[in-house]
C-alpha cells in the first residue's frame, strides 16, 4: 500500500522551496552527457531501434548504447526526453543527447520525470541560429533536487506505476484494433463467409466480388473537411475542448485547448494526417478540435454508419495511399487519390453483422482511451508535487 504525507518544512534554494533533508545539485554532479552518433542507415528492417529528439525514427543494423539512459534533443526538436530501461540495446542519433548517471546513488527515472517538469527550462538554453541546438555544457548546469535514494526510488515507483498501467492499457487497444483488421481481412479480403455466394467480376476493382455489393468512391461516401489553426490555450478553460495534433494521435499527452467548435471530430470519426512526414496515416480516437495538418471524413449520409467498415479498409490500405503523396520537400496527402480511392460496399444486412461484432471491440478501445486520459491527468497532476518534495512517499 503507498503511503503519502504533505511536507510541511521547506528551505528556499536556487530551485525554489524543496524539503529540508533534500539537496541541490547540478546535472553534471549525476549524470554523464554526450551526443549520439549519425546511424548507418535508418529503415523498417533493422533489428535495433535508432532514437533521436523526437524519440523513435526507425530500425538500423547495429547499436551505440546499451544500458539505462535518458535521451533529450540536441539540434532541431529540444525540450523532450526519454527513458530507456536497462539492458536495451539501442542506437541514438547525432540530433540527441545521452544522459548516463555517473554516481551509484541516483534513480535515473526519477530524473526522466523532473526533466519532463522542466521542458520549457531546457528549451531556453538554446544557442543556435540557424535551428535550435543545445550544448552538453548548458545542459550540464541545470541544478536538479536531490532527495535520499530511498525516497528517489519510491517517487520513481509511484510514478512508473501509472505510466505501466497507461502502457498496459495501451496494448490492450492494440490487441482489439488487431482482432477487428482480422475480422475485416476475413470478410473483405478473403471473403471467408461468402464463399457459397455467387461472385461477379467488377472492372473498376479488376476482380470479382459478391452480387449485389457495390463499388463507391470515398468522395461519394464522404465528405472531406481540414482542420484548421485555432487561437489555442495550454491550459484548459471554461468551454474549452481539446485541439489536437499528430502527436495526440501517436499517445501524446493533450497540450493544447480550444473554445472554436469547428471542425470537430467523434472518437469514431476518421483522421489522416494531411502534412508532414506521416502523410497518409490513419487514426481515430480522439474528440476534439482538429488542428491545420489533419483531414476529417465525416459521412455525408449517416442512413447506415460505416465509419468502422470503413476505417478499417483505409487503414489496411494505408501504405498504398501514403505511396501516392504529393510534394518532394514536404510530403502531403494526396486528397484528389483519397477522394477518387474506390471501395468495396457490402449488402447492408452484411455490414450490420459485421458492425455488430466490431463495434464492442472499438468501444473497449474508446473506454481504454478515456481511461488513460483519466491516468495520465492523475500522474500530471502528482509529478511536480512528487519531484519537488511537497508530497512525500512514505512507503510503497
Amino acid at each position: 500500500m503507498i503511503k503519502f504525507w504533505w511536507e510541511t518544512e521547506f528551505k528556499e534554494t536556487e530551485i525554489g522551496k524543496i524539503p529540508e533533508d533534500w539537496e541541490v545539485k547540478k546535472m553534471r554532479d549525476l549524470f554523464k552527457i554526450e551526443s549520439g552518433r549519425r546511424p548507418p542507415e535508418v529503415n523498417d528492417n533493422g533489428k535495433f531501434e535508432v532514437w533521436g529528439a523526437n524519440g523513435f525514427m526507425g530500425y538500423t543494423t547495429s547499436y551505440n548504447y546499451c544500458g539505462e539512459f535518458l535521451i533529450t534533443g540536441r539540434v532541431g526538436t529540444l525540450g523532450h526526453v526519454f527513458y530507456i530501461p536497462e539492458n536495451i540495446k539501442i542506437w541514438v542519433s547525432d540530433n540527441a543527447l545521452i544522459i548516463t548517471k555517473d554516481k551509484d546513488k541516483v534513480i535515473v527515472k526519477l530524473y526522466f520525470y523532473y526533466l519532463k517538469t522542466r521542458k520549457r527550462e531546457i528549451e531556453e538554453l538554446n544557442v543556435g541560429s540557424t535551428q535550435p541546438l543545445i550544448t552538453q555544457r548548458d545542459l550540464k548546469e541545470i541544478k536538479i533536487p536531490y532527495p535520499p535514494p530511498p525516497e528517489q526510488s519510491r517517487i520513481a515507483t509511484v510514478l512508473s506505476w501509472f505510466d505501466d498501467l497507461i502502457e498496459n492499457k495501451k496494448r490492450q487497444n492494440e490487441i482489439l484494433e488487431k482482432v477487428a483488421m482480422a475480422i475485416f481481412k476475413s470478410w473483405f479480403v478473403d471473403f471467408e463467409p461468402f464463399k457459397d455466394e455467387k461472385f461477379v467480376y467488377n472492372e473498376e476493382l479488376g476482380k470479382d466480388i459478391p452480387k449485389g455489393w457495390e463499388v463507391k468512391s470515398i468522395g461519394e461516401i464522404f465528405d472531406l473537411i481540414k482542420g484548421k489553426k485555432c487561437t489555442v490555450f495550454e491550459r484548459p478553460t471554461k468551454n474549452a475542448v481539446p485541439y489536437l495534433l499528430i502527436e495526440n494521435f501517436k499517445g501524446g499527452d493533450i497540450s493544447y485547448w480550444t473554445t472554436e467548435r469547428q471542425p470537430f471530430l467523434e472518437e469514431l470519426d476518421i483522421v489522416l494526417v494531411a502534412d508532414g512526414e506521416s502523410s497518409g496515416k490513419i487514426f481515430r480516437y480522439q474528440r476534439g478540435i482538429i488542428g491545420s495538418t489533419l483531414l476529417m471524413l465525416r459521412q455525408k449520409v449517416k442512413k447506415l454508419d460505416l465509419r468502422n467498415y470503413v476505417y478499417l479498409y483505409l487503414k489496411n490500405a494505408e501504405d498504398e495511399i501514403m505511396e501516392h503523396r504529393t510534394g518532394s520537400a514536404i510530403p502531403h496527402l494526396d486528397k484528389d487519390f483519397l477522394r477518387e480511392y474506390v471501395l468495396i460496399i457490402p449488402v447492408s444486412h452484411v455490414l450490420q453483422r459485421f458492425h455488430s461484432l466490431v463495434e464492442p471491440l472499438f468501444q473497449k478501445i474508446i473506454l481504454n482511451q478515456k481511461q488513460i486520459m483519466v491516468l495520465r491527468k492523475i500522474r500530471n497532476a502528482l509529478l511536480p508535487k512528487l519531484v519537488f518534495g511537497k508530497l512525500r512517499v512514505e512507503e510503497v
